[in-house]
């Protein structure tokens, strides 16, 4: 198989432990010119220690391992609760692993999977940002399908920023019926802490909030690419190193801007919402990979907002 990688260019995104992982597990790999050449003759289960708790890694090993030979066991593993969907999408197939949302998982492998049908959990990172949308614009809305558990990090930084939001079974409320305000503190982490996926959606409703928020992304660091783009639309923000210090103002202003990334692009349309005047966002590439008809769903929710091919 011959591969090359892609993505959000938001800073450094190596996948030594993705590949470190698969030739322990017996894949021998060729790197060469940006490509990856994989091949496979036997997999042989082995003890992978991920030195970080890497989500697409885990994913990757847990693939790679079900039809492995013996026993695998991913130690440091992530806990974001897509690979506790992975283990049931898995098992239902006839695999055989245990441990999904916590620090280690057990693989045992088997010698064939069949066909299943299965349900993806709701995207919790779409769910969040139109939660977001929400209270930037100081809407009422209602979020159906969803799994509150995984949306506790979001939800206590909207309460904090003084939105009511009302949880019952797999629906939630959001109501912001006054200016938002300011979140003294927010540091992105690995689930279960604020996902880095929401940072910069939260950024745009800090940068009309009442106060000063200070914003710490650990994840990655390239990924305050939007705050360029925010600040052109009469956003206060700082940037040193990680941290990023957002003031916030009365209003934005509709201006003309480029989104650099998936989550940057979702809030630059955020903050279009609430912008005096027109906000025209380009490079919309981005934002189709994370969101199914991004445009749709926030029209649905009162916004006035279209797509321009």
């Amino acid at each position: 198989m011959l591969c090359q990688t892609g993505g959000c260019e938001i800073g450094p995104r190596p996948i030594d432990l993705h590949l470190k992982a698969l030739r322990e597990l017996g894949v021998k790999i060729k790197e060469s010119h940006g490509f990856l050449e994989c091949e496979v003759v036997k997999l042989q289960g082995s003890e992978i220690i991920l030195d970080y708790p890497s989500v697409g890694a885990t994913e990757n090993t847990m693939l790679i391992a079900v039809m492995a030979k013996g026993t695998t066991r991913i130690r440091n593993a992530a806990k974001e609760p897509e690979i506790i969907d992975l283990e049931n999408y898995l098992n239902k197939m006839g695999a055989k692993v245990v441990g999904a949302g916590t620090s280690e998982i057990v693989i045992e492998g088997v010698e064939k999977l069949h066909d299943v049908e299965h349900k993806i959990i709701p995207d919790r990172i779409v769910a969040g940002t139109l939660a977001v949308a929400g209270a930037i614009t100081r809407g009422d809305i209602v979020l159906k399908n969803v799994i509150v558990d995984h949306l506790k990090p979001v939800i206590s930084k909207l309460k904090e920023a003084g939105c009511l939001v009302l949880e019952k079974d797999t629906s939630l409320k959001i109501k912001a019926t006054q200016r938002i305000k300011a979140v003294e503190m927010i540091k992105t982490l690995p689930y279960p802490g604020f996902p880095t996926d929401m940072q910069a959606q939260l950024m745009s409703l800090m940068t009309v909030a009442k106060g000063t928020s200070i914003i710490t992304e650990t994840v990655f660091e390239n990924r305050y690419k939007h705050v360029d783009e925010l600040t052109r639309m009469g956003a206060k923000i700082k940037i040193d190193g990680r941290v990023a210090v957002v003031q916030g103002v009365k209003r934005l202003t509709g201006a003309k801007v480029h989104a650099k990334d998936l989550r940057g692009g979702a809030a630059l349309v955020l903050a279009g919402l609430v912008a005096e005047g027109v906000t025209m966002v380009d490079n919309i590439k981005h934002i189709d990979r994370g969101y199914d008809e991004f445009d749709k769903m926030l029209e649905k929710l009162g916004a006035y907002i279209y797509r321009i091919d």
